[in-house]
């Protein structure tokens, strides 16, 4: 096959599914790594994409902005089982400690932290922007976004690549939520979402998911992490024996409690 050809593929894959796994290359392409190293190369070279682990994904703000995210949109989510995620998000406060700086992942079960944060004058880095606006009118609360696109669909800022406010941050702790939770792990369903917050957890010394218990019926094609990457995960009292058991066989420490 002609690079032309591979090219057009490559790109063609990408515009469908803006990402790509190399294994998934290997299979479409018949060609040998080594090709397919050079082509990812070139066209990474010419803007056309992003080489990332695994594969490659569109490169562009520009083409970032013209996508949107997959899910179920912030305004929809934010009402669902608000009580349980209102005592979700205090329990998650109650584990921050005084001046410490932490990354709140954009949710509408982990912005229910933000009513709780004021006393503890936190550093926080958070790529929500209802979150910011929660925040901000906490003048003790520092606040910092990572650079990139904003999805509206989340209100959230994503960029799957480095930026400068990333590179020089370091959080004690992570607090996020996720789309489902299975034996598969913290999973996701937009791939964009998962490369961008796969780059906040290296930023962390411990992952904090805030779920609420219907995640545990709830499916999503992307995995963000293992189970055994987690150090605690809050739930509410409506979490089903199994689901707890995995949890707590996968070393995780499991904190519920009552809407």
């Amino acid at each position: 096959m002609h690079s032309a050809e591979r090219d057009r593929i490559i790109l063609n894959l990408l515009e469908e599914q803006r990402f790509v796994s190399f294994r998934e290359l290997s299979q479409k392409l018949s060609a040998s790594a080594a090709t397919l190293r050079r082509d990812l190369e070139r066209l990474q070279d010419a803007g056309k994409l992003k080489r990332v682990r695994g594969g490659a994904q569109v490169g562009e703000d520009a083409e970032l902005a013209g996508f949107h995210l997959q899910g179920v949109p912030f305004h929809e989510n934010v009402g669902r089982n608000r009580a349980a995620k209102e005592a979700i998000g205090k329990a998650a406060a109650a584990l921050c400690k005084p001046g410490e700086a932490v990354i709140i992942d954009g949710g509408s079960t982990t912005l229910q932290m933000c009513p709780h944060l004021e006393p503890l004058r936190l550093q926080v880095l958070t790529n929500s922007l209802h979150i910011v606006s929660a925040l901000l009118q906490q003048p003790n609360t520092g606040v910092s976004i990572p650079g990139g696109v904003v999805f509206r669909e989340q209100n959230i800022v994503l960029d799957p690549f480095v930026d400068a406010t990333t590179r020089t941050f370091h959080a004690s702790r992570m607090f996020l939520g996720s789309a489902a939770v299975t034996r598969y792990g913290l999973m996701q369903s937009d791939i964009i979402l998962v490369q961008a917050e796969r780059k906040l957890l290296n930023l962390a010394d411990e992952l904090i998911a805030l779920v609420d218990s219907s995640k545990f019926a709830a499916s999503a094609a992307h995995q963000l992490c293992d189970l055994s990457r987690v150090h605690t995960l809050i739930t509410d009292d409506g979490i089903d024996t199994a689901s707890a058991k995995m949890i707590e066989e996968h070393g995780v420490s499991l904190i519920t409690v009552s809407p």
